[in-house]
This record gives C-alpha cells, structure tokens and sequence, in this order.
C-alpha cells in the first residue's frame, strides 16, 4: 500500500480495518476469491491506495495519533514531571515548596 500496490488479503484479525475492500484491495475469504481477485487487481487506482496509505498509516500521522492518546491519559503530565525530577531534569519538589 505505501507503494500504491492494492493487496489482496485474508478475512481475518484487524483486516477490515486496515483494508478498504475494493478501493485499496480485496478481502477474500478462499482461494477462488482470491483468484479472481487477482484479475480485478488492475481496475483499482493506485494513487487511492498510495493516498489512503498517506492518511492512515505514514510515520507521521502514527506518532501524532499516539501522542493524542498519551496526553488524553489521566495523570499522564504528572507522571511525566515526576520522571524528570527524578533525573534531575526539573524542579524538585522542595525547589517548588
């Protein structure tokens, strides 16, 4: 996908969520199915699938959707002061006092 190939793939696991079935390959659910598949293949447009690659799944958008759930964690700021003074990165908590 990151190179704009459709993929043909199993029905199975998280699948369904990271294929879209027929725009950037087919899901198919036995050998048949993945042979015919084989020759719908080139009706898919490769800059749909390079583009849905682009919105999901690049190095970018992974750390900035982790880094949204990270800081929506209860405590999380806290817990990330707390580490720092313990390295002497920050304030203490006397210095703070």
């Amino acid at each position: 996908m990151a190179c704009g190939m459709p993929v043909i793939v199993w029905n199975c696991g998280s699948v369904p969520e990271v294929i879209d079935d027929g725009v950037t390959g087919f899901i198919v659910d036995d050998e048949m199915r993945a042979a015919a598949a084989v020759k719908r293949l080139a009706m898919l447009d490769r800059a749909k699938v390079r583009s849905a690659f682009e919105q999901r799944f690049t190095v970018e958008r992974m750390a900035a959707d982790y880094l949204s759930v990270y800081g929506s964690l209860g405590g999380v700021r806290r817990d990330a002061a707390r580490l720092r003074r313990a390295r002497g990165d920050g304030p203490s908590l006397q210095a703070v006092a």
